[in-house]
C-alpha cells in the first residue's frame, strides 16, 4: 500500500473561532453535534464553514469517521484504513434569506453573501498598495513656487 505525504509548510493557517483545544491537548470543534468533536488539522481545513464563508450562514457539523476495512487475500490479513474523516452540515441555513442549505455550493452564487474570514488573497492585496504608494513623491507647493520665481528673474 503506498500512502502519500502531504507537507503543509507553505499553506496559511487560518484561525477559526469554533476551534478550541483541550486541556489534554486535542483540537476540538464547538460545531459538531454529531459524531467526535475531536479533529485534525486536515479535517479543519476542508471544514464546509470555509468553503461558504458567509457570516449569515447558521449551521451545525456531523463528522463522519471512515470505517476500517479487513482485507484477506493470499493468507495474508491487513487492515486498510488510511480514509481522512470527513465534515458534514448536520443542519445549516441562511440568517438573511431563511433557507436551508445542503452542500457548500448553494451559496456559491448568492449575492447577499458576505465573507466572515478575508482569504490570503484579499489580505494580501492591502500590502502590495501599500508598497506600491511607499515611492509615490508629492511636491510641496509653496517650496516650487520660489525656486520657479527666481529662475524666471
Amino acid at each position: 500500500m503506498i500512502q502519500q505525504l502531504s507537507l503543509s509548510l507553505h499553506r496559511p493557517q487560518s484561525v477559526c473561532e469554533h476551534r478550541t483545544v483541550s486541556k489534554d491537548g486535542r483540537i476540538l470543534c464547538a460545531r459538531i453535534v454529531e459524531g467526535e468533536n475531536h479533529v485534525s488539522p486536515d479535517v479543519c481545513r476542508d471544514c464546509p464553514f470555509k468553503a461558504v464563508n458567509c457570516r449569515h450562514l447558521r449551521f451545525a457539523l456531523r463528522q463522519i469517521l471512515p470505517r476500517p476495512l479487513l482485507v484477506r487475500f493470499n493468507g495474508r490479513t491487513e487492515i486498510w484504513d488510511d480514509q481522512p474523516a470527513e465534515l458534514r452540515f448536520e443542519r445549516a441555513a441562511c440568517a438573511l434569506r431563511v433557507l436551508p442549505i445542503d452542500h457548500p455550493r448553494a451559496c456559491a452564487a448568492c449575492s447577499l453573501r458576505q465573507p466572515l474570514q478575508a482569504s490570503a488573497e484579499e489580505e494580501a492585496a492591502p500590502a502590495q498598495r501599500r508598497a506600491a504608494c511607499a515611492g509615490k513623491v508629492v511636491p510641496f507647493a509653496g517650496r516650487e513656487a520660489a525656486p520657479a520665481a527666481a529662475r524666471s528673474a
